[in-house]
């Protein structure tokens, strides 16, 4: 987190955590969508705030779902589990990949849109509803807040993660659209390619970058994703939530590079 982002994020906090359950909710219109994200154990005391800010929408999803680790099941501290009710479930499962937020909601609501997003950000009160609203401009394309577009240069060689841009318009090729799930990302049903679910395959080949690997499967099912042109302020970081993070590991090892070229090389993918 940026020192300068501090002062906003203790402020959203308190905002957020003195807000009851019954005000979050209140007279506000549902959905037909469901938001689905996961957690770890060092974030297990700050992820009501992700829930939280996803209440706090000024519309509602049909469902939220949340998967923690079997392990955590005994240890849900009592901010999180005031939360639980019609709206907002806790699951559980095996699976300790990042990829679960997604794979795990496809696997017990296969017919449903699914916005993923992540356990350490607070959300804005209309992403939710710009998010849909791009969608139902366009239902059949994956919808993200934040998109990078895959780079390479000149020689056709794949440049370093880092190197990929951000965007808020569409990639110069339509294909290198890369939805970053941290934004938020729209999956329509059925946009996706059916291994998306095999498990000893995403974990061979893509264990630690499960944007990549849903980008891939898009990609193997012929689906287009795009960036949402309905402006959403970023969302705002959970003070405390970042001493454990896939992403400082990608970034700074390029790992994301490698499991785009094993991806690609696997599946035969041409950008």
């Amino acid at each position: 987190m940026k020192v300068k982002e501090i002062p906003l994020s203790l402020y959203s906090q308190t905002k957020l955590t003195y807000k009851s359950k019954e005000k979050l909710v209140a007279s506000k219109k549902q959905l037909p969508i469901m938001v689905s994200l996961a957690s770890i154990p060092s974030r297990l005391s700050i992820v009501h705030l992700a829930i939280r800010s996803i209440l706090n929408q000024n519309v509602l999803p049909e469902k939220i779902v949340l998967w923690l680790h079997k392990d955590l099941e005994s240890k849900i501290p009592k901010k999180l589990s005031a939360l639980v009710g019609s709206i907002f479930e806790i699951r559980y499962s095996e699976e300790t990949s990042s990829h679960r937020k997604l794979v795990e909601t496809l696997k017990i609501y296969p017919q449903s849109t699914v916005i993923t997003c992540d356990d350490d950000m607070m959300y804005r009160s209309n992403w939710l509803s710009q998010l849909y609203k791009m969608h139902k401009d366009f239902p059949n394309k994956i919808v993200a807040n934040q998109v990078r577009c895959i780079a390479y240069d000149k020689n056709e060689q794949l440049l370093s993660y880092k190197d990929w841009p951000f965007t808020k318009m569409p990639c110069t090729k339509v294909n290198n659209a890369l939805p970053i799930g941290a934004g938020g990302t729209l999956y329509p049903h059925d946009v996706l390619h059916p291994q998306v679910l095999d498990k000893v395959l995403y974990m061979k080949l893509a264990p630690k970058a499960d944007d990549l690997w849903f980008k891939a499967m898009a990609l193997l099912k012929g689906t287009v994703s795009i960036p949402s042109s309905y402006a959403v302020k970023e969302p705002i970081p959970i003070w405390g939530s970042q001493k454990v993070s896939l992403k400082k590991i990608n970034i700074s090892e390029d790992k994301n590079r490698t499991q785009w070229l094993a991806l690609t090389e696997h599946f035969n993918l041409k950008l």
